[in-house]
């Protein structure tokens, strides 16, 4: 037999303790530990940990048994985050919205707004729904260039009124034609 072949039940590698299916049955199952911290423990992956608990058929937690023994932190008034707000909190970026909040509480995008809503006659640019017609349909208005093109997002020409199952439609990779949609300015689409 050739020396350079494996023989079986040798290893190249040293033997780990979580091949073996009666140690991973106490530290798993007997003492409960989570396969995260038996890999933790052992300077492995927890992937490493779930292949063999699947290879041995040690049936997994379900994830009510996982949530019912994860420790989640103290609430309410124990946990020291409690309460801060504003300055208090270490998030806290001194009260500065968000670039898309702010535009989209400003009077330029209001106005915008009212001119789509007039342009299109309050009709889904896609299906042809009239506004009303359609007990509580909500209308979104769109950006066909993205709102990341800082320079039309309240370009009247770049927006269109589309009710929202065609504005998810929009969005979606059912939309293989990119209705509604450009790259640039500039894109015939």
């Amino acid at each position: 037999m050739n020396a350079g072949q494996f023989k079986k039940g040798n290893h190249w590698r040293p033997k780990k303790p979580y091949w073996d299916k009666e140690w991973l049955i106490n530290e798993y199952v007997t003492l409960g530990k989570s396969a995260g911290m038996i890999a933790s423990e052992q300077g492995c992956r927890e992937n490493n940990i779930l292949y063999f608990l699947h290879k041995h058929d040690i049936p997994r937690r379900s994830m009510a048994a996982i949530r019912r023994v994860k420790h989640w932190g103290v609430s309410g008034a124990d946990n020291p985050m409690w309460n801060r707000k504003g300055e208090l909190n270490p998030n806290w970026r001194g009260g500065v919205s968000a670039d898309r909040q702010a535009f989209y509480s400003g009077q330029e995008w209001k106005t915008a707004c009212a001119s789509v809503w007039k342009k299109n006659k309050a009709t889904c640019q896609r299906c042809g729904l009239v506004h009303g017609e359609s007990k509580d349909m909500p209308y979104h208005i769109h950006h066909i260039v993205t709102f990341a093109a800082v320079e039309l997002r309240a370009d009247v020409a770049n927006l269109v009124l589309l009710c929202e199952v065609c504005h998810r439609f929009v969005h979606s990779k059912r939309n293989t034609e990119k209705e509604f949609i450009r790259v640039r300015a500039n894109n015939p689409r």
